[in-house]
């Protein structure tokens, strides 16, 4: 019984350490309470809506804005003005490519090789029988040599004495004849061999003189023809070897390269997997344009050479200048516009063929106006001007429907009174936030000063 009684008495230390473990909760429910006062604090902070001071932007009487000078806005791509598409003039597999895609080129450059050892062969080929011609032509206008004027000379000596011994024969027997001492028959006989004899000698001398005359002249002019063909014949057979190089047309960019080393390229019909038609497309990236289509109710708005802003996509905040450059001579009648191309003025490497565009033509004589008015004095020119309090990192904050709503702008010059020239963001009208907290973002809900 002592023992039992033992085991149900109360150790003073395990009580001490099950009081220890009951502060445990207590501690973890303070810092839960803790951590989301701390969270309703940071979104009370993140909801509250800041107080801001506005001011009305007004336009001064005799400034011209944006919204002024733009007449009609039109969207288009962005184009190369002149896009080539580099093809062979012969066929034949491609050897080398010394190009890639984007790569700079200069007009004459080496872009590609093909196997030439075909045309080698052929301008050899014709070079020989050029050769062949020439030499014949030479020879017949050298004429004979005097070797062969000798020969011929030797030979009409000698025709003309066979000639004479058969005339003093036949005369001998002729006398012989009229003391019938001879037959008939041998008085013929020896009269045909002077005969023979006499025309012997004049085909002799007809020999002699063509040797001292030389070639017919009608020999030498078609033998001379004959060389200027053959002439023909090698200068195109070293055309088309000349044309296993292809070389730059123009200074440019390379946009797209269509053969590898080892495919064959062909200047005739192509099959969707036979030889190549062309083997590279390049263009001028300095010489671009915008292509699009203007509705034909805004087409009285756009006029030749007309003045133009041009912004893309990928750019919204850089301008560039241009003019109409190009009008269709005729309209589209499905879709009922108009096809117009604005040249682009000094487009720099972030224009890229097929870029989405957006096209503003402008008023001449409004962009005229304001070209007029930022020559003047900043004091005087009559443009839109804020605090410049209320200009950071290039853009402002207007208020919309309660919210502040970041736009970009374009700053010129300050005044002494702090004042900050905005030539592009601003109309007029807007309700603008002076001093926006360093805090503040795009489409937080604010209050106005004026709401209090």
């Amino acid at each position: 019984m002592h023992t039992e009684l033992h085991k149900l008495r109360i150790d003073k230390d395990q009580k001490a350490h099950r009081h220890q473990r009951s502060q445990w909760p207590w501690l973890f429910g303070a810092i839960a309470i803790g951590i989301v006062a701390l969270i309703g604090w940071q979104i009370h902070s993140a909801t509250a809506r800041p107080i801001v001071q506005t001011l009305r932007v007004i336009v001064p009487q005799g400034a011209v804005t944006d919204a002024d000078v733009v007449m009609l806005n039109a969207t288009g791509y962005v184009i190369a003005a002149h896009k080539i598409e580099l093809a062979s003039k012969v066929i034949g597999r491609v050897a080398w490519v010394g190009v890639e895609m984007g790569d700079k080129i200069t007009k004459g450059q080496v872009l590609v090789r093909l196997e030439d050892d075909e045309y080698k062969a052929r301008v050899a080929q014709e070079q020989g029988q050029l050769d062949n011609a020439a030499a014949k032509l030479a020879e017949l206008e050298a004429g004979s040599r005097p070797e062969e004027v000798e020969t011929a000379q030797a030979a009409v000596d000698k025709s003309a004495a066979e000639e004479n011994v058969a005339e003093i024969n036949y005369k001998r027997v002729a006398d012989l004849g009229s003391s019938h001492s001879v037959s008939q028959q041998q008085i013929d006989d020896a009269e045909s061999l002077m005969n023979s004899r006499r025309a012997d000698l004049d085909s002799q001398k007809q020999q002699l003189r063509l040797a001292k005359l030389g070639p017919r002249k009608e020999e030498i002019d078609a033998q001379r023809a004959t060389v200027r063909e053959l002439q023909g014949s090698l200068a195109l057979a070293q055309v088309d070897l000349d044309d296993t190089v292809i070389h730059s047309p123009i200074s440019g960019t390379v946009l797209e390269r269509n053969v590898e080393m080892g495919e064959f390229v062909t200047n005739g019909f192509v099959g969707d997997r036979g030889a190549k038609g062309y083997v590279l497309s390049i263009a001028d990236l300095n010489d671009l344009r915008v292509d699009l289509d203007v509705s034909q109710n805004d087409f009285a708005k756009v006029s030749a050479h007309q003045p133009c802003w041009i912004v893309t996509d990928a750019y919204p905040d850089r301008r560039y200048e241009g003019d109409v450059d190009l009008i269709s001579p005729e309209a589209n009648r499905q879709k009922a516009t108009v096809q117009v191309r604005v040249k682009i003025f000094n487009p720099d490497d972030l224009l890229k063929p097929d870029m989405n565009a957006t096209v503003s033509f402008l008023n001449r004589a409004k962009l005229a106006t304001t070209r007029a008015a930022a020559t003047m004095p900043a004091a005087d020119r009559p443009v839109l001007r804020i605090p410049s309090t209320a200009v950071r990192d290039g853009s402002i904050f207007v208020v919309e429907e309660g919210k502040a709503i970041k736009r970009t702008v374009t700053a010129g010059s300050a005044d002494s009174a702090g004042n900050i020239e905005i030539t592009k963001g601003l109309i007029g009208g807007e309700d603008l936030i002076v001093d926006p907290p360093a805090t503040l973002t795009d489409g937080q809900a604010v209050k106005v000063a004026t709401d209090q």
